[in-house]
């Protein structure tokens, strides 16, 4: 069975985004998750403290051994904090046809910038054309395009604008509008779907990561030969219900629950029985 996902990505020592999210949601919904780590955070659920950027040619070496040995069915980019580490990832990618699932990660939960203003066009120019999905928040979408995004009907418009940069699709998060309810607009060559219509919103501080999660479950189930819809469909209910079921760590922006669809309310620990 198909499911090697390479995610390219910065660390998150807090463990709720970047790397360590990616991994958790990849492994729960039954891929294998591989990386290439491009930065490493002091981070935690009160914001990013401190960013330690990975030498490019150890992203690139990164990329290679994997690449090389293990291969991959879907790949996932998040933090690309530079022009070089954009360049570097896209040229170290380039032979590999797997379908990319970009995540434009601009800024932390807690409002840290984890992107370069000057990296921008770099990721437009560079990275955007090889997408096959596209996964901006609203934030981003508007910096992407410079245009605003008020309602639903922005939404599509806007997820519209973003194909003509070259991205195959894009998934346009409604998280960020400021409604009862939460709505994500899936926009290709097709037209637009929406996903999720009319889900409730939460009221809690527990969403750190949901972007990381959300583009790294899409990528799972491209891996998986899942088409693009039902990948989208599945991740996002996933991520819904990694909110609602949030273990409540920390005192700032707190993680959501990776692990529950391992989970069930009668699990025992049943795995080692008989073992002495």
């Amino acid at each position: 069975m198909k499911g090697r996902v390479l995610i390219v990505a910065g660390s998150d020592s807090g463990g709720g985004a970047g790397i360590q999210a990616d991994i958790k949601t990849v492994t729960a919904l039954g891929g294998f998750a591989m990386t290439a780590i491009t930065a490493l955070t002091a981070q935690n659920t009160q914001g990013v403290h401190d960013i330690h950027g990975v030498p490019e040619d150890f992203i690139t070496r990164q990329i290679e051994v994997v690449l090389s040995d293990l291969g991959a069915d879907a790949l996932k980019t998040g933090m690309l904090h530079s022009p070089v580490v954009i360049e570097t990832v896209v040229k170290a990618l380039e032979t590999c046809d797997a379908p990319l699932v970009v995540d434009p990660v601009m800024r932390a939960k807690g409002g840290a910038a984890l992107l370069l203003p000057e990296a921008q066009a770099a990721l437009v120019e560079l990275l955007l054309p090889r997408a096959t999905l596209l996964t901006p928040n609203v934030p981003e979408a508007e910096a992407l395009t410079g245009m605003s995004i008020q309602s639903m009907a922005d939404l599509q418009a806007v997820g519209e604008r973003l194909m003509t940069l070259g991205p195959k699709a894009v998934l346009m998060k409604g998280g960020h509008l400021d409604s009862a309810a939460m709505t994500d607009v899936l926009v290709t060559d097709e037209g637009a779907s929406i996903i999720g219509l009319g889900r409730i919103r939460r009221n809690t501080p527990h969403t750190h990561g949901t972007g990381c999660t959300l583009a790294s479950a899409v990528a799972a189930g491209l891996a998986q030969q899942l088409t693009l819809h039902r990948s989208v469909e599945r991740a996002v209910a996933y991520v819904d219900r990694a909110i609602e079921m949030a273990p409540g760590y920390g005192q700032g922006h707190g993680p959501i629950n990776h692990a529950h669809p391992l989970q069930r309310a009668d699990a025992q620990d049943d795995w080692f029985e008989g073992e002495s």
